[in-house]
């Protein structure tokens, strides 16, 4: 019988079989943030534990860090006090940090796709539960808590019982105006935030074939929305023509032997897997959630169902009105999950030669200092200021709020982020998940609206 993908790249890893299910596995790369990573390594400096091969950690300041323009350090006291943590340990420890306005500074997971320090194959983790975006990639990466991030800088390596697989199949062609984002809403929408629950997920089918590698890392990156910790996607030529040249992956007879080795990750014909969903694409319409839920999503055309009354209560809607026509106040378009440059050029296509409703305040962070200059170049900026979007500095920004961004209580945000819950973006504050095009139109009408009419 054949092997999955996942499959493959689990049994690679493994070093020892420890009992009871659990098995001692090879991390090949560890991402640091500062948020989760500052305080792993002042616990492991007060045990005198130094890192195993910090040459495979890569730090990356972003959860905390002020996204203004012309930003000049940190906001408050507490966020100053663990971004110097954070640089002190690096520098002790002999890790590569990223640091504000670091030319390759950005979200962690965006630029570790983007510098080659993810790569298929690989097994990757890092303090964040949206490490599952590097998935993308065909690489096998998944988030893990403090006390894992502490186990993972001394020994490079780590401890987990094996998950059960999982196929995810989206099969169709994708209608215009739907993207990624939209793919995924769906399918939480579908199967519910539990619908993946103790599994790696493997999206395969033709319309996955077809998104670009930014559109899968959408897709995986809200897999820990559907339950699952681990999503991935085999890696193809698109994947190669992605990776070769970039600043972290192999060059030269390197990069043909990597080259040799990734076109043997794809799972098996006859791969079996534990457990199979599907979701026909070609009906899908722009999605938007409504609840404080991602599994609570419906067409942008579609009308709120009468479930959830407490959510209902929170979000200030009724069942049975339309969810097109409600009014907001603010516009997000960034996070981990909708800011690369494929992202902002969908949103700029929609802004472009429109302007902001009045009552309305909309952002655009670039997920990375290179997809805000690559955004410059092509003068992405000017069409978003022209309409009356803030053009900001790179960072997790207002997905998370703990630098400071935030959406006001009861102001309602329709946002590019991946997390609706009651207060994400801030106290009292309304989350709308939609898609980076969705999200512009919003921004232009002034209520939620469907981007294909404009």
């Amino acid at each position: 019988m054949g092997r999955s993908l996942f499959e493959k790249l689990w049994d690679l890893h493994v070093i020892a079989e420890l009992g009871d299910g659990m098995q001692l596995l090879h991390v090949d790369r560890h991402i640091l943030n500062e948020l989760s990573g500052s305080r792993a390594q002042l616990d492991n400096a007060k045990r005198s534990l130094k890192p195993r091969h910090p040459q495979l950690t890569l730090g990356v300041a972003d959860h905390v860090v002020p996204t203004e323009p012309g930003r000049a350090g940190d906001k408050t006291p507490w966020a100053k006090n663990v971004m110097q943590i954070f640089r002190d340990e690096s520098r002790r420890d002999g890790i590569l940090l990223l640091d504000v306005n670091d030319p390759d500074q950005g979200i962690e997971h965006v630029i570790g796709p983007e510098s080659g320090f993810t790569l298929p194959g690989t097994l990757l983790v890092c303090g964040d539960s949206h490490t599952c975006t590097n998935g993308a990639l065909g690489a096998l990466a998944w988030g893990i808590g403090s006390s894992e991030v502490c186990h993972v800088l001394a020994t490079q390596t780590i401890v987990q019982p094996k998950p059960r697989s999982m196929r995810a199949r989206f099969e169709g062609a994708l209608p215009p105006g739907v993207t990624a984002k939209d793919l995924m809403l769906a399918l939480i929408g579908k199967y519910g935030t539990t619908g993946a629950l103790g599994h790696a997920v493997e999206y395969a089918g033709a319309a996955i074939r077809e998104l670009e590698i930014e559109g899968r890392m959408t897709l995986c990156n809200l897999s820990i929305e559907f339950g699952a910790k681990i999503g991935m996607v085999a890696p193809d030529e698109k994947t190669y023509a992605y990776l070769k040249g970039r600043r972290h992956a192999p060059q030269g007879a390197l990069w043909d032997q990597a080259l040799a080795h990734w076109r043997t990750l794809p799972s098996d014909p006859d791969a079996r897997f534990d457990r199979e969903v599907a979701l026909d694409c070609s009906g899908l319409v722009p999605q938007v959630t409504w609840g404080t839920s991602p599994e609570d999503v419906i067409g942008v055309d579609g009308r709120i169902p009468d479930l959830k009354p407490e959510a209902l209560a929170y979000m200030g809607l009724s069942p049975g009105q339309p969810l097109a026509g409600t009014r907001i106040d603010r516009v997000f378009i960034g996070s981990c999950t909708n800011s690369r440059l494929s992202d902002l050029r969908a949103a700029a296509a929609i802004a472009r030669g429109r302007r902001v409703a009045a009552h309305v305040e909309a952002w655009v962070v670039p997920g990375s200092m290179r997809v805000k200059r690559e955004a410059e170049a092509e003068g992405l900026h000017e069409v978003f200021r022209a309409a009356g979007f803030q053009w900001r500095e790179p960072g997790c920004s207002m997905c998370v709020g703990a630098n400071g961004d935030l959406v006001g209580p009861g102001e309602r945000c329709v946002s590019t982020s991946n997390r609706n819950f009651v207060g994400r973006q801030g106290p009292g504050a309304r989350t709308h998940l939609a898609s980076p095009a969705t999200a512009a139109a919003c921004a232009v009408a002034g209520e939620i609206t469907d981007a294909r009419t404009l």
